[in-house]
C-alpha cells in the first residue's frame, strides 16, 4: 500500500477506521450476524491495511531517536544505530510500552487508549531482593514481551508471578511498588503453593501431556497420589490471578491470559464478571483428543477454557484438536468457527506468532555483531557450519539430530574435514532427574561421535552447555549454512524465524521439523523432516549442504518475506482486534437467546388466571437425569422415566380442576403409557398423531390419511448403518423411525448420518410423502406434515370438546425440549407472530380462536385413516379440528401476551420465549404451580 504523506490523507483513513468499527456489526437485526461472519475476512484485511499505513506515517513523522534504515537489493544500510534498543538497554529496565517524550507529548493529546491486561505466569521482569524494601528488576526479552512492546493501540498491563516468595508485607509492598512502575502487577504465590501449581501439576502433568510424553510412568503411584493436592494448589493458583485481575479490571479492559499455568482463569473471571472481555493463548501444543481424554480432569480444563471468548492457538493443528476434544468429551457442538454450547460460542482460532524481525535485522549491522562474524568466520575455517539453538529439553530432539549427523558422517566421508555443528543446549529443569539422564546421554553421544570422527585439529560437534549474549547469537546465525530444528513436539519455535531474519546475505537453508508449529508457516521453503527418522535427517543435512545457489535463494526468500511480515506486533494486535470483534458478534448472538425464566413471575400469572393449559415435552423435559456425575451410562439414558421428584406436583396439577396438563412427546404411546398411567393427564404421542384422552383411550388426532408403507425398508436402512456405527440405535414407533448417534464418536456418526442420508434420498424415502428431520444427533424420518405445532391444535380442540369447557383458556404454559422442526407448537400460542414465520391455521389468540367446525361436523367421518399392525389398532376418528367448542361463537382462548409463557429446557437458540437450563429448573417450576 502506497505510503501516506499528509495528514489530510491520515485524517481520512482515521475517519474510515471509525466507520467501519460502526458498521452494521451492531445492527439490532440478528440476521446481519450471517453477513457479518462472511465479511469478517474482508473487514480484517482492511483494518489492517489501515494500521500499517498509520503506524508507517508515524515512523515517517515521530521517528526522533528511532533507527532509519533502507533496505535497497537485500542490503540493509542503517544510521543512528547509536539509539537502537540493545539488549543491555532492555536488561537495565526500560519500562514497556515507554516511548520518547515527543512520543508522549503526542499521545497526552489523542483520546485515552483501552487498556489491555495481560496475565501470564510470569511477569516480564524478574525480581531479586536487595533489602527489606529494595528490589532489583531485570527485564526479560522473550517473544512475548517483544510481541506486546509493538502495541500501540493499548495502554498495556501486566499481572503475574514475579518468581519470588515475599511472605513479609513489607516486601509485599515495596515490590508492587516497583513493578507499578514497569506497569506491572505481582501476584505473591507462596513455595508450597508454586511447588505444587507449578512444578507438580503445570510441569508434572500438563506439560508432559501436551507434549505427547503422556503422564509419568516411572512413578505412577506417586503422582496418582498427589494428583489430587495438585490439581487443588492448580485451581487455588487461578483463582489468586482471578481475584488480581479483578481488583485492576476497569470496565471495557480486554483480559488476555496466557499459556496452559491459566487454564481455569477464564472461567474464575466470568463467572463474576460476565462481560469482561477474556482471551485465552497456548503457546504449546494441544494434543489430539485421544492423549488429553487420558487426563483425570480433562473435563474441566476444557469447560474452564471455553468460558472464554477467544481461543488462540499456533496453527490450525492445535485448534482442530481442541475443538475435536470438546466435541468428543463434552459433547458439544463444533462449528468452523469454534465450539457452540447452545447458542453460546467460543471461537477458536489460530494465530501463528512471529517475532521482531527488525529486531535482529538491524542487530546484524551492529559493531559488535560484526566483529563476532569476524571472529567466527576465522575460526571455523572456511567450513560449513550447522547450527541447533535448543533448550536441553525431552521435547527438543538433541539425541535424534546427533544422531543423524553422525548417520551423516558415516556416509559422507568427504564432509568429516568441512563441515562443523554448533549445538547450543541451554540447560533447564537441572534438578529433574529424566532432565539429567538426558543430558548425559547427550554428552555422552557427542564425545562418540568427536572420537570417531575429529582429528588433532578439529571436532564435528561444538557442543554448549549455555545461552549465548544477543549479539553472538545472531553472529551465528548469520555465518550458518544450514539450520537443524528436530523438535520432537514443539508449540512454535520460534529460533527458525530468527535464523531466517539474520540470513539476508548467507541466504542458509532450514531444516525443520514437521512437528514444530513453525512447519506450518515455513514449511514451504524449509525442509522438512520426521526427527524420529534418523536416516531421513542425515539424507536432508546432505542435500541441504549440496542444494544450488539458486534454490537457496528461493527458498530463503519464502521464509524471508513470511518472518518480515507476519511479525509479533501484527501477531498481538490480530489476536486483541479477533477478540474484541468476538465479543460484538456474540452480543448479536446473545440477542436471539431468550432470557431466563422469572418463575416467580410464571407462578404469580398462574395464580391469577382461572382456566389454565400446560403443555409439557417428555424427553429432557420430564426425564430423569442419569449423568449428573458427567459420566454417560447409555442403558439407562435410553430408558426414559419421570424425574422422581415430579410426581406428587404433576399429580396435583393434573388433579387441579382449572388445569388441563397435555404431555407432547414424540415417544412410542407405550413409553408414555408407562410414565403416565396413574395420571389424569392428556398424552399425545409421537409428535401429535396419537392422543390419549382423559378416560385413557387412545385415538388417532389427524385427519389426514397418514401412510406407512416407507417404513419397513427405512428400517433396513436403519440397521445397516447401525450395525456400521458403534453405539448407536434406532427406534422404531409407528408412524416415525428414528436413529440416534448421541452416544457414538460425534465426527464419525455425522459422516454415517451424512452417508444415511444419501441412501434415503435415492432409494427408500424417493416417491414417500415423508419428511427428514436431522436433530443434533439423531436423524428421523417421519409421515409429511407431521410436528408438534400442527398436532397441537387437534389436541386442543379434542381437549375443549370433551371437557365441554365453557370459561376460556386464559393461561397458557409451553415447555419442552423440541427441535427447531417442532417449535412452532410455540409459535401457536403466540400472540404476536413474527412476519417471517410461517403462522398456524387459526386466528390472533388476542382476539379469542372462532370455531372452525360445528361439533357435529367433527363427527361426520366415520372411515379410518391409519392402518396399523393388529397388535397397535386404535380407534377410527377423524375429527378435522383447528379449534372447537360445543358452543358456538364462544372464545375458547382468551390468552393476553401477559399470560403466555414458551420455555425452550435447554435450547439456547429457540423461538420460544424464555429459557430454563435443564429439567431440574422444570421440577422447580412445577414445584411452584403446585404449591
Amino acid at each position: 500500500m502506497q505510503k501516506l504523506n499528509s495528514s489530510d490523507e491520515i485524517s481520512v483513513l482515521e475517519h474510515d477506521l471509525d466507520e467501519l468499527k460502526k458498521s452494521d456489526r451492531f445492527a439490532d437485526d440478528y440476521e446481519n450476524t450471517s453477513t457479518i461472519l462472511r465479511t469478517r475476512l474482508e473487514r480484517l484485511l482492511k483494518e489492517r491495511e489501515l494500521r500499517k499505513s498509520l503506524k508507517s506515517y508515524n515512523e515517517d513523522v515521530h521517528s526522533h531517536g528511532v533507527m532509519e534504515s533502507n533496505i535497497v537489493d537485500n542490503q540493509i544500510s542503517t544510521s543512528k544505530t547509536e539509539n537502537l534498543r540493545t539488549e543491555e538497554e532492555l536488561a537495565s529496565g526500560i519500562s514497556i510500552n515507554e516511548t520518547t517524550s515527543k512520543d508522549r507529548e503526542i499521545r497526552d493529546k489523542q483520546p485515552s487508549k483501552h487498556r489491555l491486561l495481560v496475565v501470564a505466569n510470569r511477569l516480564p521482569v524478574s525480581a531479586v531482593r536487595k533489602g527489606e524494601a529494595c528490589w532489583q528488576l531485570e527485564v526479560s526479552a522473550g517473544g512475548l514481551v517483544s510481541a506486546l512492546l509493538g502495541i500501540t493501540e493499548f495502554e498495556t498491563r501486566w499481572i503475574g508471578w514475579a518468581g519470588v516468595n515475599v511472605p513479609d508485607e513489607v516486601g509485599r509492598k515495596s515490590l508492587a511498588e516497583s513493578l507499578a512502575k514497569k506497569r506491572c502487577v505481582p501476584v505473591f504465590l507462596d513455595e508450597d503453593l508454586v511447588h505444587l501449581y507449578y512444578n507438580g501439576y503445570c510441569n508434572n502433568i500438563l506439560w508432559p501431556l501436551f507434549h505427547y510424553l503422556g503422564l509419568p510412568q516411572e512413578d505412577w503411584l506417586a503422582t496418582i497420589c498427589n494428583y489430587e493436592s495438585q490439581f487443588d494448589a492448580y485451581k487455588k493458583a487461578n483463582q489468586m490471578f482471578a481475584d488480581v485481575v479483578k481488583e485492576h479490571y476497569q470496565e471495557g479492559d480486554v483480559v488476555w491470559c496466557h499459556d496452559y499455568h491459566l487454564m481455569f482463569l477464564p472461567k474464575c473471571l466470568k463467572e463474576k464478571t460476565p462481560n469482561m472481555k477474556v482471551g485465552w493463548f497456548l503457546h504449546t501444543p494441544f494434543p489430539s483428543s485421544e492423549i488429553h481424554r487420558t487426563m483425570p480432569s480433562r473435563s474441566e480444563l476444557l469447560t474452564a477454557v471455553l468460558a472464554a471468548d477467544l481461543v488462540g492457538f499456533h496453527t490450525y493443528d492445535y485448534a482442530r484438536h481442541f475443538v475435536s476434544a470438546c466435541t468428543r468429551i463434552l459433547g458439544l457442538e463444533g462449528t468452523p468457527l469454534g465450539v457452540e454450547d447452545q447458542g453460546r460460542l467460543t471461537r477458536v482460532a489460530a494465530f501463528p506468532i512471529g517475532i521482531d524481525s527488525d529486531r535482529f535485522i538491524s542487530a546484524i549491522q551492529l559493531p559488535q555483531v560484526k566483529n563476532h562474524i569476524k571472529e567466527f568466520e576465522g575460526r571455523f575455517g572456511g567450513r560449513k557450519v550447522m547450527l541447533g539453538v535448543d533448550r536441553l529439553d525431552m521435547i527438543k530432539g538433541i539425541p535424534q539430530k546427533l544422531l543423524a549427523f553422525e548417520n551423516f558422517l558415516e556416509e559422507n566421508p568427504k564432509w568429516h574435514d568441512k563441515v562443523v555443528l554448533l549445538q547450543i543446549a541451554v540447560p533447564t529443569r537441572t534438578d529433574v532427574p529424566e532432565y539429567q539422564k538426558l543430558t548425559c546421554q547427550v554428552h555422552e553421544i557427542v564425545g562418540r561421535i568427536n572420537g570417531r570422527f575429529g582429528t588433532l585439529t578439529s571436532v564435528p560437534i561444538h557442543h554448549l552447555d549455555r545461552s549465548l549474549d544477543f549479539h553472538a547469537l545472531c553472529a551465528l546465525y548469520a555465518i550458518t549454512d544450514v539450520a537443524l530444528i528436530t523438535s520432537l513436539r514443539d508449540g512454535m519455535n520460534l529460533v527458525s524465524y530468527e535464523f531466517v531474519a539474520c540470513q539476508a546475505s548467507k541466504k542458509g537453508v532450514l531444516i525443520l521439523s514437521e512437528f514444530a508449529g513453525a512447519a506450518q508457516s515455513l514449511g514451504a521453503g524449509a525442509i522438512l523432516v520426521n526427527p524420529w527418522n534418523v536416516t531421513e535427517v542425515a539424507s536432508a543435512i546432505a542435500y541441504a549442504l549440496n542444494m544450488p545457489s539458486d534454490e537457496r535463494e528461493k527458498r530463503h526468500h519464502h521464509n524471508y518475506k513470511h518472518v518480515t511480515t507476519h511479525t509479533s506486533q501484527e501477531w498481538a494486535e490480530i489476536f486483541v482486534s479477533e477478540l474484541n470483534d468476538t465479543v460484538v458478534e456474540a452480543q448479536l448472538r446473545k440477542k436471539q437467546i431468550p432470557p431466563q425464566l422469572q418463575i416467580e413471575h410464571a407462578v404469580d400469572r398462574y395464580r391469577c388466571s382461572k382456566n389454565r393449559l400446560i403443555i409439557l415435552g417428555f424427553n429432557a423435559t420430564l426425564t430423569e437425569p442419569v449423568n449428573a456425575d458427567g459420566r454417560v451410562d447409555q442403558f439407562k439414558e435410553m430408558e426414559l422415566n419421570l424425574h422422581p421428584e415430579l410426581e406428587e406436583p404433576l399429580k396435583k396439577l393434573c388433579d387441579d380442576p382449572r388445569t388441563t396438563v397435555v404431555i407432547v412427546s414424540g415417544s412410542h404411546r407405550s413409553v408414555l403409557d408407562k410414565n403416565f398411567k396413574d395420571y389424569n393427564i392428556w398424552l399425545s404421542a409421537e409428535h401429535g398423531v396419537f392422543l390419549r384422552t382423559a378416560n385413557k383411550k387412545w385415538i388417532q388426532n389427524f385427519s389426514d390419511n397418514i401412510h406407512i408403507d416407507w417404513i419397513e425398508s427405512v428400517k433396513h436402512v436403519f440397521e445397516y448403518f447401525t450395525e456400521r456405527t458403534p453405539r448407536s440405535y434406532y427406534e422404531l414407533r409407528e408412524t416415525s423411525i428414528v436413529w440416534n448417534y448421541k452416544y457414538s464418536d460425534l465426527q464419525f456418526g455425522r459422516l454415517q448420518a451424512k452417508d444415511m442420508l444419501q441412501h434415503l434420498w435415492t432409494g427408500p424415502i424417493s416417491n414417500a410423502s415423508v419428511e427428514v428431520v436431522q436433530g443434533g444427533r439423531s436423524v428421523e424420518v417421519r409421515a409429511h406434515g407431521v410436528s408438534k405445532g400442527m398436532g397441537i391444535s387437534g389436541v386442543l380442540g379434542q381437549v375443549i370438546h370433551d371437557k365441554d369447557m365453557k370459561a376460556p383458556i386464559d393461561y397458557v404454559l409451553c415447555v419442552g425440549h423440541f427441535l427447531p422442526k417442532d417449535e412452532d407448537i410455540y409459535m401457536f400460542f403466540e400472540p404476536e407472530l413474527p412476519t417471517k414465520t410461517a403462522s398456524p391455521t387459526h386466528s390472533s389468540p388476542t382476539s379469542g380462536f372462532s370455531p372452525n367446525h360445528s361439533e357435529e361436523g367433527t363427527k361426520s367421518d366415520d372411515q379410518p385413516v391409519i392402518t396399523l399392525d393388529s397388535d397397535h389398532t386404535c380407534s377410527s376418528m377423524n375429527r378435522n379440528i383447528s379449534i372447537s367448542a360445543s358452543n358456538n361463537d364462544l372464545s375458547v382462548l382468551d390468552l393476553q401476551g401477559d399470560n403466555y409463557f414458551s420455555c425452550a429446557v435447554g435450547r439456547k437458540r429457540s423461538t420460544a420465549r424464555y429459557l430454563l437450563n435443564s429439567s431440574a429448573d422444570v421440577v422447580a417450576l412445577l414445584k411452584k404451580l403446585a404449591d
